[in-house]
C-alpha cells in the first residue's frame, strides 16, 4: 500500500517534490494502518479512498496551485484534479541510467528510500501509467540494484557493464506500457467508445476462440470501461477495474483458454503482461472457415435492422475466432465491409444476388492486405535494415515533409524494427505482428499531428477511420501543398564527421542529408538520386583520404552542390 499511495500522489500532483509526495503517502498509509488495527468506524476510516487522497492533497500547504480545485465540492473537485493531470501530461525529461558508483553507494546506505525515489521519478513522468506496471518495474529495479551492486564496497568496471546491460530491461516495460496506454487512449479519444469496443472484441475473440459470445461480450464491456477510467486518469478506478478483470479471467479459465494457467499462477502484478503475451488458444474443432449464415440466412436484414450493433458484433466475433492469422485492424475493415454490404443490400429494391458479392470483395481485400505486407517483407529481406529504412525515409519524407529529420528517422527506424521482427515469421503470424506493431507507430504519428498539424493528407488519414488508417497512409503520395526548402549556403554542409569510422553515426548523418535533399527536391527521380549519391560518395572517399578532410569538404562541397544542381535540373 505505501508504494501504491506514493504512485497515486506522484501522478496526481504535477511538479510536487519528492518530500511532499512521500509525506502525503506516509500520512495516508498511517491512516490505513490505524483503521485496519482498530477496525475503526471513525469518520476518516469510512470515507471512500479517492476522497481521502484528495483531502490529503488539499491539506498540503506547499501546493498553492491546488486551491482552485480544493474550493470545489466532489465530484467537481475530482474532475478539476483530473483536468490538471491531463494538462500537465507529466514531467517531460526522460529517465536516465543511473551513475553506477553513486547508485551503488546510495543503495548500500538507503535501499528502500532509493526505490521510493525511483517510483516517484517514474510516476511523475507517466501520470497515466497503470500503477501495477510501475510496481512491477520497481521490483525489477531492486533486482538490478542487488545483482549489480552486490556486496562490493565500490563499483569495479563489471558494475558499470552490469548497469549498461540491465537498465534497458528495467526501463523498456515502462516505455512500452506507456506507449500502449497512450495509443489506446488516443483511439478512445479520437474514434470513440464504439471503435474501441470493436477493436477489443476482435482481440479477445482471437485470444479466447472457445469462449461463447456472451462471455466475450462481457469481457469487452469490462475492458472498455477500464480504459475509460484509465484514460481519464482515474487511477484508483483504473487499478480496481484491472484487478477485477484479471480475477474474472483467472477464475474463468475453463471457459476461456487453456493457455493462461501459468499466467494465473503468477503474482497479481505479473499476470496482466503474461496474459497479454500468451498465445491464442486453439480454435474449437469443426469450426467452418467461412460464416456463410451471415450472408445467406433469410432473416439477416431483419436482424440487422432490429439490433444493428449486436448483429455486427456477433459477425465480428465469429469471423475473428476463426482467423487468428489476420490482424485486428484487418478484421475491423472486414467488419466495416460487411456493415456496408448490409446497408446497401437490405435496402428495398436491392437486386436478389446483392449480398453474394460480399465473399468476392472479402477475398480481394485479404489478397491486397497480404500482398502489401509480403512486398514490404521482400524489400526488407533484399535490402537489410539500413537500405530498407532509406526506402521508408524516401516515402515518408514525400508524404510528410513537415516532420523534422529526427522525427522521420525515429518513425522509420521503428518501422524497420517491425520488419526485422515480423518478416521472419510464417504466414500465419506475419499480419498480426506487422500491422498491429505498425498501428502503434501510426498512432504516434497521428498524436504528433494532433499536437502540431502535419498536412491535410495526414489529417484525413488520422481522422476518418481507425481501421483504414494504415491503408490510407500507405496510399498517400507527395504532399502537393508543401513548399520545398530554398537552397541556402548552409543547407548542405559537409564536415569532417563524415569520415567517422563508426558506421551507425555515418549512416545517421547520411540519412539526415537524404531527408534534406528530398525536402529541397521532392520531385527527384530515382536516377537523379542515384547520380547525386554517387557524386557524394566519390567526394567523401576523396576527402577522407586527405590529411585535412575539413579543408577538402570546404573546397569540394560547393562544387558538388553546383554539379548536383545541374543533374537535378536536367
Amino acid at each position: 500500500f505505501p508504494r501504491s499511495a506514493l504512485i497515486l500522489f506522484a501522478q496526481a500532483v504535477p511538479g510536487g517534490t519528492f518530500s511532499t509526495v512521500a509525506a502525503m503517502a506516509e500520512g495516508v498509509t498511517a491512516l490505513a494502518r490505524r483503521c485496519a488495527a482498530a477496525a475503526s468506524d471513525s469518520p476518516d476510516c469510512l470515507k471512500p479512498l479517492d476522497r481521502i487522497f484528495l483531502d490529503t492533497i488539499c491539506q498540503e500547504k506547499s501546493l498553492p496551485w491546488s486551491a482552485d480545485c480544493c474550493a470545489k465540492k466532489d465530484p467537481e473537485r475530482n474532475d478539476c484534479f483530473l483536468s490538471l493531470k491531463n494538462s500537465s501530461r507529466g514531467f517531460s525529461s526522460p529517465l536516465e541510467r543511473p551513475d553506477a558508483e553513486a547508485a551503488c553507494r546510495n543503495h548500500s546506505q538507503h535501499g528502500q528510500p532509493l526505490t521510493a525515489h525511483f517510483i516517484y521519478e517514474v510516476s511523475r513522468r507517466h501520470p497515466f501509467l497503470y500503477a501495477p506496471t510501475i510496481l512491477s518495474v520497481a521490483l525489477r529495479y531492486e533486482e538490478m540494484m542487488e545483482s549489480c551492486c552486490g556486496s562490493a564496497e565500490g563499483p569495479s568496471p563489471p558494475v558499470e557493464q552490469c548497469f549498461q546491460r540491465e537498465a534497458p530491461k528495467v526501463l523498456k516495460p515502462v516505455r512500452e506500457d506507456a506507449l500502449r496506454q497512450e495509443h489506446t487512449c488516443g483511439i478512445l479519444k479520437k474514434f470513440g467508445e464504439r471503435t474501441l469496443k470493436t477493436l477489443k472484441l476482435t482481440q479477445i475473440s482471437q485470444k479466447f476462440p472457445k469462449a461463447d459470445f456472451a462471455t466475450v461480450h462481457k469481457l469487452v464491456v469490462a475492458v472498455a470501461d477500464m480504459h475509460k477510467h484509465c484514460c481519464r486518469g482515474a487511477a484508483l478506478d483504473c487499478t480496481r477495474d484491472r484487478e477485477d478483470i484479471l480475477r474474472y479471467v483467472c477464475t474463468s479459465q475453463h471457459v476461456l483458454s487453456s493457455r493462461i494457467q501459468q499466467c494465473c499462477e503468477k503474482p497479481l502484478l505479473q499476470r496482466s503482461e503474461c496474459i497479454l503475451n500468451a498465445e491464442n488458444d486453439d480454435k474449437p474443432a469443426g469450426l467452418s472457415p467461412l460464416v456463410r449464415e451471415f450472408i445467406e440466412d433469410k432473416g439477416i436484414c431483419e436482424r440487422f435492422a432490429q439490433e444493428k450493433d449486436m448483429h455486427l458484433a456477433r459477425f465480428l466475433y465469429e469471423y475473428s475466432r476463426r482467423h487468428p492469422e489476420f490482424s485486428a485492424q484487418m478484421l475491423l475493415r472486414i467488419g466495416k465491409g460487411y456493415e456496408d454490404l448490409l446497408r446497401e443490400c437490405c435496402q428495398p429494391g436491392a437486386p436478389s444476388g446483392c449480398r453474394s458479392r460480399g465473399e468476392e470483395e472479402l477475398r480481394k481485400h485479404i489478397y491486397e492486405t497480404e500482398s502489401v505486407m509480403r512486398t514490404s517483407c521482400d524489400i526488407y529481406k533484399e535490402k537489410g535494415d539500413y537500405y530498407f529504412q532509406n526506402e521508408l525515409l524516401m516515402s515518408f519524407t514525400k508524404k510528410m515533409p513537415q516532420l523534422t529529420s529526427a522525427e522521420l528517422i525515429k518513425f522509420t527506424k521503428e518501422m524497420t524494427i517491425i520488419g526485422s521482427k515480423c518478416c521472419q515469421l510464417g504466414q500465419d503470424k506475419l499480419l498480426p505482428c506487422a500491422e498491429e506493431h505498425l498501428d502503434l507507430v501510426l498512432g504516434e504519428i497521428c498524436r504528433r499531428h494532433l499536437a502540431d498539424p502535419i498536412n491535410p493528407g495526414v489529417c484525413r488519414c488520422c481522422s476518418s477511420s481507425y481501421a483504414f488508417r494504415r491503408p490510407c497512409i500507405g496510399k498517400l503520395e507527395m504532399d502537393e501543398s508543401y513548399v520545398p526548402l530554398a537552397l541556402t549556403p548552409g543547407l548542405f554542409a559537409f564536415h569532417g564527421d563524415l569520415c567517422t569510422s563508426e558506421e551507425e553515426k555515418l549512416q545517421h548523418r547520411k540519412q539526415e542529408m537524404l531527408i534534406t535533399l528530398l525536402k529541397y527536391k521532392p520531385q527527384i527521380s530515382p536516377e537523379q538520386l542515384g547520380s547525386v549519391t554517387a557524386a557524394f560518395t566519390a567526394m567523401r572517399e576523396r576527402c577522407c583520404r586527405e590529411a585535412s578532410p575539413e579543408a577538402c569538404f570546404l573546397r569540394e562541397g560547393p562544387e558538388l552542390i553546383k554539379r548536383s544542381e545541374k543533374m537535378l535540373s536536367a
